[in-house]
């Protein structure tokens, strides 16, 4: 899968793409990153990118012409489904992330100063996407997280693909306590069903520990069972 990434700060990613679940999807050729800095598609002498808002509002906003320039750059042979991170987006689930993981290409729009020019996304945007009721300083975060949460979906990515399977969110609800050794530590024993070796019974508390769990930290989540 191959993740375009348009981001005035690229930089921003040289530790995120060297570590982790991420390295070892770009060195099994599972995923490829392209970075784009759109600031070089921008038309005027002193490659501004943002200008104040219209009607006097505060802060500054990015100009729709350096990213629809550089989008089309990206899509005019071939396309792909752009998306754009901002708080006005609908939350990024588990959901979003699996189905983004069927695709063979994505163009992920990374923003900063207040917004983007309504025009760039009206003209630009398939999807927008916020990480949840928060603001951050660009997009370059939540595109990384994108890529995390979609990268281990994709094969030969993680060592067993049943761990992504019975991760939280992945079924419905949160997901269950896991232990390991040793079998006691500060005088806290492993649940002794843990050991015994009867997997109907092991799958059995499981559920019912994310059950419980679910119930409690986030009971909306129970409501849409």
């Amino acid at each position: 899968m191959t993740f375009e990434v348009l981001s005035l700060f690229p930089e921003a990613f040289s530790g995120f793409i060297g570590s982790s679940i991420v390295a070892r999807a770009t060195a099994c050729e599972a995923v490829e990153i392209r970075f784009t800095d759109f600031r070089n598609f921008t038309e005027n002498k002193h490659h501004n990118v943002d200008d104040y808002p219209y009607g006097g509002f505060a802060g500054m906003v990015i100009q729709a012409q350096p990213v629809y320039t550089a989008i089309q750059s990206l899509v005019c042979v071939n396309p792909a489904p752009v998306i754009y991170f901002t708080p006005q987006g609908r939350p990024l689930t588990q959901k979003i992330l699996a189905d983004y993981a069927k695709y063979q290409r994505v163009i992920l729009l990374c923003g900063h100063y207040k917004e983007l020019d309504q025009r760039g996304r009206d003209l630009c945007v398939s999807d927008e996407i916020s990480l949840g009721d928060y603001v951050l300083s660009g997009g370059e975060l939540a595109a990384m997280v994108f890529i995390d949460g979609v990268s281990r979906l994709l094969p030969n990515v993680l060592g067993d693909i049943e761990s992504a399977n019975s991760d939280s969110f992945s079924l419905s609800g949160l997901g269950f306590p896991c232990w390991t050794r040793p079998e006691s530590f500060m005088g806290i024993d492993v649940p002794a069903v843990l050991k015994s070796g009867n997997h109907q019974k092991i799958n059995s508390w499981a559920q019912e520990q994310a059950n419980r769990i679910t119930a409690t930290r986030r009971p909306d989540l129970s409501d849409k069972k």
